[in-house]
């Protein structure tokens, strides 16, 4: 309830653009961050461009892996997972593995589907399973800890290679996986063998899921929680194609129940890039697809009242427009951009208040 409470007076003092009370921190600037992730006292970063960072929370200490520190002999990663031994960086050319203990870094390169699926877009760490999810431009890879085995799977449907390019991961508990790829969404039951075809169930626009909008759908991120799975689609209209990719941020009840929010309902753009749970608030990285340049524009940050379903715009000139990434640290919200890395500090101020009121 008190994080509820802090966060709302986030929001409103957010959009009445009383921005002062809040504090705000940046690292990383001139650096593209492109994904965070965190383990314990450890927060690690992937940025295109300068290899990986690592910020130790209690020692408030910074540490870069780049080729200009001769520690890393890469810099364009893509994404990161984190567990107390390792850390699984996803590049343009194939995985880097960090062990720990060792403090030596390891390279994995895969033969299925070629040099191309060697691009690594999304990694999720399965604590349940003690397992690696790695989702390629071509095929997911699965790797076991326990045998320490790497496993190729192919996910195509239908004939559609794009289902089988897989662009984001969520673990769901100790039952369920989530794979989102460039033309659809696969749910995947871990009490059954990944190469049965009844382990997975697969969601596009037919039988009206989504509602049946658009030609196909792209799955750009996935929220979790108890009663609802949110998830993200990119945008991607053209004037040949105005209803290729439309877009937009679905609800899914986890039956066959699913509320789009778009333009017409407050988002300020039909792209999403990244999604947050904060309390009760659904946080929503958002972009806008030039239909005649074919560019991607960012249009910043809302908050959704998952609740009352309303949508707030954040409007503050600090945060840059393209937001890549949206990380909750139980105490910062992480975001990473294109121009760095911002941490805003929503705490400090109600903490403040109730001081004062003792």
């Amino acid at each position: 309830m008190k994080k509820n409470l802090i966060i709302f007076f986030f929001i409103i003092n957010l959009t009445t653009f009383a921005q002062e009370e809040f504090e705000f921190d940046f690292f990383l600037s001139g650096s593209e961050v492109t994904d965070i992730s965190s383990y314990g006292n450890e927060i690690w970063f992937a940025t295109n461009g300068n290899g990986l960072f690592r910020y130790l929370k209690k020692e408030n200490k910074w540490d870069q892996f780049s080729t200009s520190r001769g520690n890393l002999q890469h810099d364009l990663f893509y994404c990161v997972a984190v567990n107390n031994e390792f850390i699984w960086a996803g590049s343009i050319d194939g995985l880097f593995i960090y062990d720990k203990k060792r403090n030596s870094w390891t390279k994995r390169k895969f033969g299925l589907g070629g040099q191309l699926s060697n691009w690594i877009r999304s990694i999720a760490y399965d604590d349940y399973e003690k397992a690696v999810w790695i989702g390629r431009f071509q095929y997911l890879t699965k790797y076991d800890e326990k045998t320490r085995r790497f496993t190729d799977y192919n996910l195509t449907v239908r004939g559609n290679q794009k289902t089988n390019t897989i662009k984001t991961i969520r673990v769901d508990g100790d039952s369920l996986v989530w794979f989102g790829t460039e033309a659809g969404l696969h749910k995947y039951n871990k009490s059954r063998d990944l190469n049965n075809p009844n382990s997975i169930t697969f969601y596009d626009n037919r039988f009206n899921y989504f509602n049946g909008e658009g030609e196909q759908v792209s799955i750009s991120a996935i929220l979790l929680e108890r009663n609802n799975v949110w998830i993200g689609l990119d945008e991607f209209i053209t004037a040949e194609r105005p209803e290729f990719n439309l877009g937009g941020l679905f609800r899914f009840n986890r039956r066959n129940d699913w509320l789009r929010f778009d333009g017409s309902r407050g988002l300020t753009g039909n792209g999403i890039l990244d999604l947050e749970l904060t309390g009760n608030f659904i946080w929503a990285s958002v972009y806008q697809f030039g239909k005649a340049t074919k560019e991607v524009y960012g249009r910043g940050l809302v908050i959704i009242n998952r609740l009352s379903n309303q949508v707030v715009p954040i409007r503050d000139e600090r945060i840059p427009q393209t937001v890549n990434k949206i990380f909750f640290d139980g105490t910062f919200l992480w975001l990473a951009t294109g121009k760095g890395l911002v941490k805003i500090n929503f705490f400090n101020q109600l903490a403040q208040w109730t001081k004062g009121e003792r």
